[in-house]
């Protein structure tokens, strides 16, 4: 069965994490947040869903820039294998 690739991935640009150190909106806060998610279409960074303020998902869906990547080192599906997260579909992209 053919998949069809994700429309969102035309806005994945090449980008510069803002803040590599940490989700943005948690720094300011100085909440705690779990692993790093940057936006591929504008740099922000946010922390995932397992975080306590899910600020990646809620970037997405403000912004409509729903591709997103780990920062982290991730055991990949297969190796050499990456791999992207698109919140609109709530699919890998």
């Amino acid at each position: 069965m053919a998949t069809e690739p994700d429309p969102h991935l035309s806005m994945v640009r090449q980008v510069t994490p803002h803040t590599p150190e940490g989700c943005e909106q948690c720094l300011r806060l100085g909440s705690p947040w779990g692993h790093l998610r940057p936006c591929l279409t504008c740099g922000h960074v946010g922390c995932r869903d397992s975080s306590p303020l899910k600020h990646a998902r809620a970037h997405a869906h403000v912004e409509q820039h729903p591709i997103a990547e780990p920062v982290e080192p991730v055991e990949p599906v297969e190796p050499g294998e990456t791999w992207r997260w698109c919140y609109a579909r709530e699919a890998m992209a």
